[in-house]
């Protein structure tokens, strides 16, 4: 074990904080060289771009020698569906860095199941040199709270006991619940949006789909210490059968064909509050998920980040625009059957 790299896997849905957790990470490494390996759900790269910018690598030594980031992106689909065309490679690529890297953290789409990219670290090249220390799952509490994955649990409970071949579940909550079966720690993260009556509640939803004795640690904005997220140990790779998944007697699976990516790119700046009021009734209107990007906003030397889940945005300045930068907003839509035409006139209208 202690002659392999050790690889921490932060799940979660979509908008649940897996970026916050690992930007917050990064900036308090305690000295350990962590490498990231990013897994996006379309092809606009907002995360990678989010880590990159969390001032731990000088740009300017990236730019010079582009070879000693750290973070790496995979925009083709997720981890779960391309492990061998995506993640091999770039796992390969990594291991012959190992002398200059402490560990890795991979982080998720959040459409992505847990249990078929640790699979990967059973084949033999991997295995030699890598071992999953621990999975994470970030759970949105507000979301959860909101009954977003979840009804009512004794009811579904009898249904189940009732006919076993009942389908209660939407694959959204299905994808929620094969999260939260893979996981060594579960993460509540926006804590700070609900009372202690509904984080009671969410905190009784979540235990009820963990499949054994696994520690849930509340977090506001991933702000926990390194110690809490790493040096688990776990080689996850050797004890998959504890991890029930709704597809393991599959022998592959699909994502809702529905569910799809989407992105609007404008040379032009926004009004924040106006841009934010327009996103939220796009979000009542159509079935969206996730929406994050950067804005550019007038007379403001610094880039916006807006993000939302549903029709709850959050929005801060990361760093300034560099020099040879356009000052663009560009937006990614994650939701169910989504137009960027449609989305990019309503935007243009502002």
């Amino acid at each position: 074990m202690a002659t392999k790299i050790p690889v921490t896997v932060i799940t979660g849905f979509l908008g649940s904080g897996k970026t916050s957790l690992i930007r917050h990470l990064l900036q308090n490494n305690q000295g350990r060289r962590i490498a990231v390996l990013v897994n996006e759900f379309g092809e606009l790269g907002i995360d990678g771009e989010l880590l990159k910018s969390c001032q731990i690598c000088p740009e300017d030594e990236v730019q010079e020698n582009p070879e000693n980031t750290n973070i790496f992106e995979l925009t083709n689909g997720c981890l779960c569906c391309t492990v061998q065309e995506e993640f091999y490679p770039t796992m390969r690529e990594l291991i012959k860095r190992r002398d200059s890297i402490d560990c890795i953290v991979i982080e998720t789409s959040g459409l992505a199941l847990p249990k078929p990219l640790v699979k990967a670290f059973r084949w033999q090249e991997i295995r030699n040199a890598a071992t999953v220390d621990a999975v994470i799952t970030v759970v949105d509490c507000a979301a959860v709270a909101a009954g977003t994955f979840a009804s009512d649990l004794e009811a579904i409970a009898a249904q189940r006991q009732e006919d076993d071949s009942l389908e209660h579940e939407t694959p959204l909550q299905e994808l929620f619940e094969d999260q939260l079966a893979c996981a060594d720690l579960v993460i509540l993260n926006k804590t700070d949006l609900v009372d202690d009556q509904q984080k009671s509640e969410v905190v009784e939803i979540v235990k009820n789909e963990l499949p054994r004795e696994v520690k849930i640690v509340s977090s506001d904005y991933g702000k926990l210490d390194p110690s809490i997220l790493l040096g688990f140990e776990s080689a996850v790779e050797d004890n998959l059968d504890d991890r029930p998944s709704h597809h393991d007697t599959e022998e592959d699976h699909d994502h809702d064909d529905e569910i799809n990516s989407t992105h609007v790119i404008l040379d032009r700046t926004f009004d924040p509050e106006k841009l934010q009021e327009t996103l939220k009734k796009l979000a009542e209107q159509k079935e969206i998920y996730r929406i994050k990007g950067f804005v550019a906003v007038a007379n403001k030397p610094m880039r916006l980040v807006m993000q939302g889940v549903g029709t709850r945005f959050e929005k801060f300045y990361d760093r300034p625009w560099k020099p040879e930068e356009t000052k663009q907003t560009r937006l990614v839509f994650i939701g169910r059957d989504l137009q960027s035409s449609e989305i990019e006139s309503e935007l243009v209208a502002l």
